[in-house]
């Protein structure tokens, strides 16, 4: 052991936080995973999907599902959409039909006829086409 050495210690790598554990809930079900349908990516024929999902992409055809579906600012649509929960941002041209709720946002452009209990329509979305909105019995 050298007292007067002139060599410096080398820095010490400081190591990283281990990333959190999953936390449960208690419950048994498993977690709901959101799909994602990019800018950038076309699809031609039917979408299908259960739980949640999000259009950012071009679609031709039909979407179906008992889920959640947003449609985003860059999406293009063409095509019939029946899903649980629909919020529109971005173009449709076709119809839509909504077990629960359809939502269309500020800068979104629908053509079509709109089916569903609840119908929310924001001042600066463009709409054309009939609206049939009958509250669940």
């Amino acid at each position: 052991m050298n007292m007067f050495s002139t060599r410096k210690p080398e820095p010490q790598a400081a190591t990283p936080p281990a990333p959190p554990l999953p936390q449960s809930n208690g419950t048994s079900e498993p977690a709901k995973s959101r799909g994602l349908l990019s800018r950038g990516v076309s699809i031609k024929g039917t979408v299908k999907f259960s739980d949640e999902l999000v259009i950012d992409g071009e679609v031709e055809g039909t979407i179906e599902s008992s889920g959640m579906l947003t449609i985003g600012e860059h999406a293009s649509i063409r095509g019939d959409i029946r899903s649980k929960s629909i919020k529109v941002r971005g173009t449709v041209e076709g119809d839509i039909v909504a077990t629960e709720r359809c939502e269309l946002q500020a800068g979104c452009a629908l053509q079509g006829d709109i089916e569903a209990p609840r119908l929310v329509v924001d001042e600066h979305a463009t709409f054309v086409g009939s609206a049939k909105v009958s509250p669940k019995s």
